[in-house]
């Protein structure tokens, strides 16, 4: 597997991999079915720094080898700035691989060079299973939303970074 940043070819076979997770309800509070606007205000809004998992020889997608994703940008504006917000998605076939984790560990190592010195989740849904994997690498829940989307709650998580 090999992290980098986003390059043009790996747009549409991150829309797939993403309009699959919106289409499924898993981890991200988008309605089905994904628009181009939509799947743009997530992974291009600006300030965005975008990197993909790219695994060789993963068959069954079109394009086997965007497996997952994150972003990093700004979560707040002006003298908060220095807050990241993040999201993460990696593809149904390839869970439970240590991709997330390895997706998760970049973003805690390339944030700092970005101007950031923490990384908040506004938005986890509390039946994520990532969870367990977010407090093991440092994050903390520092908040909840009762009933946030279609009933569900959602927590809100935060740790220090650099």
């Amino acid at each position: 597997m090999r992290l980098g940043l986003l390059e043009p070819g790996d747009r549409d076979p991150l829309y797939r991999l993403f309009d699959d997770v919106v289409a499924k309800g898993e981890g991200f509070p988008h309605a089905p079915p994904l628009t181009p606007e939509a799947f743009a205000a997530t992974w291009d809004a600006p300030g965005t720094t975008t990197v993909v998992a790219r695994l060789e020889g993963a068959a069954p997608a079109r394009d086997p080898t965007v497996v997952g994703a994150y972003y990093l940008r700004p979560n707040f504006v002006g003298r908060a700035a220095h807050i990241a917000n993040a999201g993460y998605v990696v593809g149904a076939p390839w869970r439970r691989r240590g991709i997330g984790r390895a997706l998760l560990e970049d973003s805690v190592a390339r944030a700092p060079g970005l101007g950031f010195d923490a990384i908040q989740f506004n938005l986890v849904f509390a039946s994520n299973p990532a969870r367990a994997l977010y407090a093991e690498l440092g994050w903390r829940q520092i908040g909840r939303v009762p009933a946030a989307v279609e009933g569900e709650d959602a927590l809100i998580y935060w740790r220090a970074v650099g």
